[in-house]
Order: C-alpha cells, then structure tokens, then sequence
C-alpha cells in the first residue's frame, strides 16, 4: 500500500513542478506582456485543416498580433510526412485572417514540445516569446521554453472542458513526467538544421505593418 502510494506520489511531482514553476507566467491575450514573437504550437489537422483546438490557438494568435502584443508568429508543427502539414495549415489560415504572410515563420520539425522550444531558440534565434496553447499545455510549454532559454509568458486559451480537454489534462501528467527529463538533459531535437533568419528578417520592418498598440 505504502509503495503504490510513494508511485503515486513521484509520478504526480513533475506535474506539481510544472504547475509550481509557472502559474506566474500565465496571462490572457488583453494583459500579456509584449513579446517580439509569438509561438504557436500545432495541434493536429482534420482533413489537412486546423483541427478546432489549433484554431482556437491561431485565434488568438491572431488576436495578439492585430493588437500590437507580437511582432511576428513563429507557427511550429509536424511536417514529417508529404501529406501532413501543420504549419503550412497554420500560414494559410493567419494569412486568411489579416496576418501578413511576411510576418510568418514556419517551423517545420516541431515535432514535439521540446523540439519546438529547442529548435526556436537554436534555429530561429528566439529570445523572448509569447507562447500559445491550451491551458493543459501551455504549462509545459512555458517550462521547456524557459529551458532552452526563452524568456516566455503563455496565453492560455479557452476551451469547454470537453472529453478533449480531459483526455488532454490526462495526458499532461504522463508528458510532465518527460518534459522533466527534456528540461534536465536538454537533448537535441530529433533535427536540429542550419541557423534560420526568418524570425530576423520578420522583425526587420517591425515599425510598418505590424499590429496597433
């Protein structure tokens, strides 16, 4: 009994760390502090367009660049197969929605949430960021983002608490289990790549063409 309940107690305590290490950071899309970029995590696709839970996200990334908070989104997903991509899928969506295309990077091998965190610091020079996701999620993003040395806060968007968002929930607490690790021994991602200057060249002309303050 005593030993089901010491499992119990540690495969619940990288949950606690992530919740502990950033409730601070967890803002809405009206009081977030500005940030060059904006970090849009994908969330799957139904027939190759953003799945409702990406959408919302790329709401309200919409949202923060029309209203001055990002300068720039970087949208990373998975592309590791020809007949899935999640970034294009996210381009084309921001663009239908007033973003400009020029004000879009994608990161086509964020394949999980620290490759995406790693790979926006080491590939696309990403210092300071505002990171979108779930609530469920955008605890582990913040954590891992702050590994890999992003100065981030997060906007936790707004679901129903559907069978999705408890199957989400569920699922954080087996995935903060390796976000500890990934924070601990910060590995490569699974492709690291050349430096990219797309982020650079984004944030260029930031004082034409960006959101209103």
């Amino acid at each position: 009994m005593q030993g089901g309940v010491l499992v119990c107690v540690l495969a619940l305590l990288p949950a606690t760390w992530l919740r502990l290490s950033t409730d601070d950071r967890i803002r809405t899309v009206a009081d977030v502090p500005a940030a060059p970029v904006g970090v849009v995590f994908g969330a799957g696709l139904w027939n190759g367009e953003p799945s409702p839970y990406l959408a919302h996200r790329l709401d309200a990334a919409v949202r923060l660049y029309k209203g001055g908070r990002v300068h720039a989104l970087l949208v990373t997903g998975d592309n590791s197969r020809h007949d899935y991509d999640e970034p294009d899928a996210m381009r084309t969506y921001l663009v239908k929605r007033g973003v400009p295309d020029r004000r879009i990077v994608s990161d086509f091998a964020g394949f999980d949430t620290w490759d995406s965190c790693s790979r926006a610091r080491r590939i696309f020079g990403v210092h300071k960021a505002v990171l979108v996701s779930q609530g469920f999620h955008v605890r582990r993003a913040l954590a891992l983002c702050g590994a890999a040395g992003i100065d981030a806060y997060g906007v936790a968007v707004d679901e129903p608490h559907d069978m999705t968002w408890y199957f989400g929930g569920t699922r954080e607490v087996v995935a903060a289990g390796k976000a500890a690790l990934d924070a601990a021994f910060e590995p490569d991602p699974h492709f690291l790549g050349p430096r990219e200057r797309g982020i650079e060249e984004a944030l260029a002309d930031r004082g034409s063409g960006s959101g209103s303050r």
